[in-house]
């Protein structure tokens, strides 16, 4: 095994739990829920010898991960890693109107159309481009063997994907909830998970 990669989802946001999008281009905080969540992912798992945290440009994954940060640990943004962009539906109200056009896009991206995307938003494929050149830059830290990666929901999805070289249609196959761990181990080109959704510090 050349590495070993802790990766989870940031905590509950407000727009998390009002069950709005929030996207690439909404810099949320977490909310109590969020920090609480934060708190017992760091309980459970602050004495494994993390070398590197990873986590996107945005706030929320900082958040997440600060107890490891504090502690000491070497960090690293990653732009890479940041939530597939929602467009125009970002932080707008969870009515109707928005839930029809994200049943359709979702439809559109089950049926193979990667490039399918809202206005002013991301496609699956522009995303994995970016997790492509991320996964790159972490496989190149030969010296980092066990690290913690803290990204989004629907990235982590494709990313998950990507490492299991799976079709990005079936991205609904890896559920998550706020700070679900996944834990991915690494093995010369190959990649294997060893913990599923694993909420286990929420318990």
């Amino acid at each position: 095994m050349d590495k070993e990669i802790y990766i989870i989802r940031h905590g509950e946001t407000e727009l998390n739990k009002l069950g709005i999008v929030q996207g690439r281009g909404i810099n949320s905080d977490l909310n109590d829920t969020g920090r609480n969540q934060a708190a017992s992912f760091y309980a459970m798992y602050k004495d494994v010898p993390f070398e590197k945290v990873y986590t996107s440009t945005l706030k929320r994954t900082h958040q997440t991960v600060q107890g490891f940060i504090d502690a000491g640990i070497s960090w690293e943004q990653v732009a890479g890693l940041d939530e597939l962009a929602w467009g125009k539906w970002e932080g707008k109200p969870n009515d109707d109107n928005a839930i029809a056009a994200f049943k359709a896009i979702v439809k559109a991206w089950d049926e193979g159309d990667y490039d399918a995307h809202f206005e002013g938003g991301e496609s699956p494929n522009q995303v994995l481009a970016r997790l492509k050149e991320a996964v790159e830059l972490i496989k190149s830290k030969k010296d980092e063997k066990l690290i913690l990666v803290c990204m989004h929901g629907r990235a982590m999805r494709l990313l998950l994907c990507l490492l299991m070289n799976k079709p990005l249609s079936e991205m609904g196959d890896f559920p998550h909830q706020n700070t679900t761990l996944y834990k991915v181990e690494l093995s010369g080109d190959e990649f294997s998970i060893i913990e599923f959704n694993n909420t286990d510090h929420l318990k």
